[in-house]
């Protein structure tokens, strides 16, 4: 058995607390997996570990993880992807799906999940999922379809087909090359691409015939009109209860809550100072939702009059004319100019001449507010704004933000077609072994570069920090726990916790564990820390090592059963208005059948 020292302990200690850390959402995961890497530099540099060859382990080997290939391989196909997604390359795929989507419903949206697994095979899911949400949204609106029916079925299918290939997602690089790294089995593209098709298979088919059935309808803000905002002025007469008071005083008659904009006394425009007397005559430009205009009319018993017409009141019998506004979702990306910055920040507001008419965070909606302009904004927040169509068009056309409306049109460039071909051509060089992935792709690139599918703007968006980061540390807790054996201790015991098991039933518990893991913290530090013990309970069962170490890659890919279980999952969370137990009811059903079935091919095929 295993014996554990003090530093095998320490290692495993600092492991419960990076995955309670990356579990925080209060605490960005880049600066989590900082102070982990921190700690366990220091701690190695203070109290040095004696390797059993006698030599003194140096901390600063924990820092090759920025220079493994693994991750240079996973930022390299970061920028490829996208190159594909700024260039639409999309666009004729979503015009098709888009085309007979009202004619043939369930067809489009089996192919659209059967087209999405297989462009995740080869692509991150991330600029598959960011190009289809528009589309699926557009469609479903113009369908008078709820968006919750068919976002969450698309967003699983690309966690399926990302399982198949080991550069469908970077955590199936990191197990591959760690794998490769402690001596075990040398993986190609392709090898693990069959499981994937066979149980993959019946996972789409739950996607396409019950997973909808059991999605509830959940409303999009976009579908609403209420929450609109109106610009009106506010006319002072003899009988308004506003005659004669200061601004300061009509303010606080409203606990401040109307937002005034500008004061117009004949021709002049008056300075909004909270002394100014109000007079007959004097027009009030107000901003706000329809309800509280007509609300602070009736309080202050002065009319309401539309900016462009001074001659008709605005009433509850005549109401606001919205026919030149639309409402539109802006979804928070990571690498979007909006991620990690405030409204204020970014001057959002004054530069697209849009109103942001309410926050919406983890489904729980901040209606508009002064403070919101100051709110620092994270991936997967949505914005709903108000402004003309032109507006909005020019927005998805030059600043790249993911834009959901009730529209289906994708910008696309003249580029789409050479990005398809460079991240052909890189896949195929890989699969055909011609070139290991990563010299491949960092040629893509270079390509990519050259033929202006891309520039070094969009390379730093394309670049996630919290990834690089997590894989950084990740490695170097692997390292830490080969170096100590703590691998080895975890392996011997979860082989005395399933107490005499058959090695089938251990390996269908590694994962459901893993896919506990992930769908709880990162399934990169899940990946990465449990290959090195899945591959010490094969040698210890006497079994072939490929079938632990694939149980451990098909059970972190299982993100299913929670949001935060993987990017996709929230951005599709926020964009279809979902809560979590929706999460909960549709992906752990797909988790037991995926479970079950990579269980039973392993088994019979490595004969467990």
């Amino acid at each position: 058995m295993p014996i554990l020292n003090a530093h095998s302990i320490a290692i495993l200690i600092l492991i419960v607390i990076a995955l309670v850390l990356f579990a925080q959402d209060r605490i960005r995961l880049e600066t989590s997996s900082l102070f982990i890497l921190i700690l366990l530099v220091l701690g190695f540099q203070i109290y040095p570990y004696n390797m059993a060859t006698g030599q003194v382990f140096s901390p600063t080997q924990f820092f090759m993880g920025f220079g493994h290939e693994a991750l240079l391989t996973i930022c390299a196909l970061m920028m490829l992807g996208r190159g594909i997604e700024i260039s639409g390359a999309l666009k004729p795929l979503t015009s098709l799906m888009a085309k007979y989507w009202g004619k043939y419903p369930a067809l489009s949206l089996a192919l659209t999940l059967v087209v999405g697994a297989l462009l995740s095979g080869f692509l991150n899911n991330t600029p598959i999922v960011v190009m289809l949400l528009p589309v699926l949204i557009g469609v479903a609106l113009s369908n008078k379809t709820s968006p919750s029916k068919i976002l969450m079925p698309v967003g699983l299918a690309t966690l399926i087909g990302g399982t198949a290939t080991t550069i469908g997602t970077s955590t199936n690089l990191l197990i591959v090359s760690v794998a490769e790294d402690l001596g075990a089995h040398e993986f190609t593209m392709f090898d693990f691409a069959l499981p994937v098709l066979l149980v993959g298979g019946i996972g789409l088919l739950y996607l396409v015939f019950i997973a909808p059935k059991i999605l509830p309808v959940r409303d999009v803000p976009l579908q609403h009109k209420e929450s609109r905002v109106f610009k009106a002025s506010m006319m002072i007469s003899n009988e308004s209860l506003l005659h004669e008071k200061t601004l300061g005083e009509a303010l606080q008659s409203t606990d401040y809550k109307m937002q005034v904009s500008r004061i117009v006394r004949g021709d002049n425009q008056l300075i909004k100072l909270p002394t100014i007397t109000l007079r007959e005559g004097d027009g009030l430009i107000i901003s706000g939702t329809a309800e509280q205009l007509l609300d602070y009319s009736q309080q202050f018993k002065a009319d309401l009059y539309s900016l462009n017409d001074k001659t008709h009141p605005i009433t509850r019998d005549n109401p606001f004319d919205d026919d030149d506004q639309v409402l539109a979702e802006i979804l928070v990306t990571e690498g979007s100019l909006l991620a990690n910055k405030t409204l204020n920040e970014t001057r959002f507001s004054s530069l697209h001449e849009l109103v942001v008419l309410a926050l919406h965070r983890l489904n729980k909606p901040q209606q508009l507010d002064s403070s919101i302009s100051e709110v620092e904004l994270h991936r997967g927040d949505i914005l709903l704004v108000q402004g003309r169509e032109d507006n909005l068009q020019k927005l998805k056309e030059n600043t790249r933000l993911l834009v959901l409306d009730n529209t289906i049109n994708v910008p696309a460039s003249n580029k789409a077609p050479i990005a398809i071909f460079i991240m052909v051509a890189v896949i195929a060089i890989a699969a055909l072994q011609l070139l290991p992935i990563s010299i491949s792709a960092l040629c893509g690139v270079g390509v990519m570069l050259m033929t202006r599918c891309l520039n070094w703007r969009e390379i730093s968006h394309a670049l996630n920090p919290s990834i690089i980061m997590i894989i950084v540390v990740s490695l170097a807790l692997g390292k830490a726990m080969q170096i100590t054996g703590a691998d080895q201790y975890l392996g011997h015991q979860f082989i005395e916790v399933m107490h005499g098991s058959p090695p089938f039933v251990i390996l269908g518990a590694l994962i459901f564990l893993m896919s506990f893991l992930t769908n709880v913290v990162s399934n990169t530090a899940a990946a990465v820390i449990g290959t090195p013990v899945a591959i010490n309970i094969a040698y210890e069962l006497g079994v072939p090592s490929e079938a632990f170490i694939l149980a451990v890659l098909f059970g972190v890919n299982m993100s299913y059963a929670t949001p935060i279980g993987y990017q996709t999952n929230l951005l599709i969370f926020s964009a279809g208005g979902y809560k979590f137990s929706d999460f909960l009811k549709v992906g752990i059903p797909l988790t037991i059948i995926m479970g079950l079935g990579f269980t039973l091919f392993l088994s019979l095929y490595y004969h467990v």
